[in-house]
């Protein structure tokens, strides 16, 4: 059995600088740091993170006065926003950039009085952080079937916007529905989805086509991960998505020629190799690595870090 590991994988820069931002605020100020949501979703990062002195909370009232508290990766609400600066809380914002660019762009949205339809998952932080920027004018569709159900005030006065961890293919499929159903619809002027769940989900894709199963490494609340999976299985292939290496089982690679290995945006390259270790004792002999593309983007730290 030979592994064949994708290509990108694993941290993108906007995990990679929430992460930093958790790290550096400890070292700088000293735990308790508070965070609030998961600052990504990984079980292990987070664990680690919390053994270091990270407190995750769901609210900001679970935050002392005085405290820091550090926005997760998905971003928040105007609320969230103004409710920790009544508090004069102390905040370091670990907003994936990306993540901000599509707030922005409700806001420019609807100061030009356009309606705004957001096409996410229901309950995901990330759209319940990107809806909050409005007080408004904002609708949320998840499938083809939520467009056709759509019921807005203005059609000629309409935009989009995506969360930034979809199916790529999900995600055209909803906007052509959009399109189809509202002509004048108006997307942002650069797709919403992100760089790196694009390179993933390309990579995954690839694996497909010289794998029989592919395995990806990630948290079950992990948009992006369970993303990859999907991708996986679209594309004519079994496809499993583990925590850790221990939940692997051996019938899932019995008498396989060749597996595919990859990992969501928040998954650290430390789990890929524990994975790899568990394939070997399987019966892996070989590693190899698909080509792919090489990724260059880094995001600044946060004032004050």
């Amino acid at each position: 059995m030979e592994v064949i590991l994708a290509n990108p994988r694993g941290f993108c820069a906007g995990v990679e600088r929430a992460i930093t931002i958790v790290e550096r605020a400890l070292a700088k100020f000293g735990a308790p740091i508070y965070v609030r949501h998961e600052v990504v979703h990984n079980k292990f990062v987070c664990d680690d993170l919390r053994a270091k002195g990270a407190v995750f909370i769901e609210d900001l009232a679970d935050v002392p006065a005085g405290a820091t508290v550090i926005f997760s990766a998905h971003g928040v609400s105007r609320a969230v926003r103004e409710e920790a600066e009544q508090r004069g809380l102390k905040v370091f914002d670990a907003t994936c950039p990306l993540v901000t660019k599509v707030h922005v762009e409700v806001g420019k949205m609807r100061r030009d009085e356009r309606e705004v339809i957001m096409i996410g998952h229901k309950g995901h932080p990330e759209v319940e952080g990107t809806m909050g920027q409005a007080s408004g004018g904002m609708y949320l569709v998840e499938t083809v079937a939520d467009v056709a159900a759509l019921a807005v005030r203005n059609p000629g006065q309409l935009s989009y916007v995506t969360q930034t961890t979809l199916s790529v293919d999900d995600a055209r499929v909803i906007v052509d529905a959009l399109r189809a159903r509202f002509p004048a619809i108006v997307g942002p002027k650069k797709d919403d989805i992100c760089y790196a769940t694009q390179n993933r989900q390309d990579a995954v894709k690839a694996l497909s086509g010289e794998c029989e199963v592919v395995i990806v490494v990630g948290s079950p609340n992990s948009s992006n991960s369970n993303r990859l999976r999907e991708v996986a299985e679209k594309n004519g292939v079994r496809a499993y998505m583990v925590d850790h290496a221990g939940e692997i089982r051996a019938d899932w690679v019995a008498g396989v020629r060749r597996v595919g290995l990859t990992a969501g945006a928040s998954a650290p390259e430390a789990l890929v190799e524990s994975v790899v270790q568990r394939l070997r004792e399987l019966g892996a002999a070989e590693v190899g690595h698909l080509r792919g593309v090489e990724e260059t983007t880094t995001f600044p730290l946060p004032a004050g870090l």
